[in-house]
């Protein structure tokens, strides 16, 4: 009886959606770049997980200017860059190993809901002008420990979603777009609203976003439970194994993790980057991080373009050196109207990367490693940054942001270049 109370909740949320019109079959002729579409529960998980995510990129653009606004100093922002993502580095394999352990669905709607009130805390400390750095790093932390559960178990949730295993590829291209056109709009959005309305009204909105993804969790038909019952640190023990007992996991791996310490964590200076270089304000900052959305999401819609994997591992070798030409120009730039396609050509570079990997791993990965081989994926994307961040922080409080970004853009390039001479053949073709 103790249960059935505890998931009133979901219960009620699914009699609700139960009682909507079904909406009308889709077209059997639906561009293919849309064909994961055809499958109902990652439709729905796709357009809530669409509203959630801008409401994210909205409160990361608005906590980051409030740091900055508070501080004016780089060191600063490399900190809050730091503590949101460390505990991904420290807790996400243990995120990984509790995604093949349990009902991923639950277990993600129980991060949401706790991000929600992270959010919800951010909004009262802002409007009431209680926010200091040490608040704002604190929340930032507390948010990367949510983050270390979750970003696993959404991963591995996505290949459950579609109904035909040949979609899973542009599945995942699908929800990468849906990561990075909230990366277009979000920040241009929070750009506004903070110069208009302010911070608190950013993070406030973000809280109210979560709702739409937890009506749509609590809607999906599928249960993905998991199958291991293994001690954790066995478990743990054994993906790690796993992933890096396989060259081509292990290589992918490497190069994501190369890019995530040296070029993502550009994103973490563009508020000094926007005030000290092209002497703007709130609303140059979020144009500068929507021109690299813009341009994530046309990789996005390349990778969804495609039907096979045929080539990938190829391109991705390739954007990696692309990513370090475009950060070193955007070092060298101190023009607006350049920045800006600077930045889609980093963002497209970075997002083919980590989504063209992605893609990779996932269609490699063996079903009862996939949590932890997505965990491990998850650490060399977002783990590796928060180094990168202070790496980068610490530096450009000696140097300047623009030398600063140059040397990363160099060290990028020269990563490239030896991945390069390392590709597998075999995995080119891939």
């Amino acid at each position: 009886m103790g249960a059935c109370r505890d998931n009133w909740p979901a219960r009620m949320i699914g009699a609700i959606i139960a009682a909507l019109p079904e909406p009308p079959p889709m077209s059997a002729a639906l561009p293919h770049p849309l064909r994961a579409l055809h499958s109902r529960d990652f439709r729905i998980y796709f357009g809530g997980q669409l509203v959630s995510v801008a409401g994210t990129w909205m409160q990361q653009i608005a906590m980051a200017w409030l740091a900055y606004r508070l501080t004016n100093s780089a060191l600063v922002l490399g900190l809050l860059g730091f503590a949101s993502q460390i505990p991904i580095l420290l807790f996400a394999p243990l995120g990984g190993v509790w995604s093949d352990r349990v009902d991923r669905r639950r277990l993600m709607m129980a991060t949401q809901a706790l991000a929600m009130l992270q959010a919800l805390a951010l909004a009262v400390l802002a409007w009431q002008g209680w926010a200091t750095p040490a608040l704002l790093i604190g929340l930032a932390f507390v948010l990367g420990c949510i983050n270390a559960v979750d970003v696993p178990v959404r991963q591995s949730l996505v290949v459950h979603l579609v109904s035909d295993r040949a979609l899973l590829p542009n599945a995942i291209a699908l929800n990468s777009f849906m990561m990075n056109a909230t990366r277009f709009i979000g920040p241009a959005l929070a750009g506004f609203i903070v110069a208009r309305a302010g911070e608190a009204v950013c993070f406030l909105l973000n809280a109210v976003s979560y709702l739409a993804v937890l009506v749509a969790l609590a809607a999906l038909h599928t249960r993905p439970g998991s199958g291991t019952s293994k001690p954790a640190l066995h478990a743990l023990r054994e993906g790690l194994a796993y992933a890096f007992s396989h060259r081509d996991i292990r290589l992918f791996l490497l190069r994501v993790a190369s890019v995530s310490f040296l070029v993502a964590p550009y994103m973490v200076m563009m508020p000094l980057y926007a005030r000290t270089v092209l002497a703007g304000d709130a609303r140059t900052f979020g144009l500068l991080v929507s021109s690299a959305g813009a341009g994530a999401l046309l990789a996005s819609l390349f990778l969804a373009s495609h039907v096979s994997i045929e080539g990938l591992a190829r391109r991705v070798t390739l954007a990696v050196i692309l990513a370090g030409v475009a950060l070193a120009l955007f070092a060298l730039n101190s023009v607006p109207l350049l920045a800006y396609p600077i930045l889609m050509t980093l963002g497209f570079s970075v997002i083919l990367v980590a989504a063209g990997s992605n893609t990779l791993l996932q269609s490699w990965v063996r079903d009862d490693m996939r949590g932890r081989v997505m965990a491990i994926f998850s650490v060399a994307f977002l783990g590796i940054a928060p180094l990168g961040s202070l790496a980068m922080g610490s530096l450009a409080h000696v140097l300047g942001i623009r030398p600063t970004l140059f040397v990363f853009g160099i060290l990028t390039v020269a990563a490239g270049l030896a991945h390069r001479s390392r590709q597998d053949p075999a995995a080119g073709n891939a």
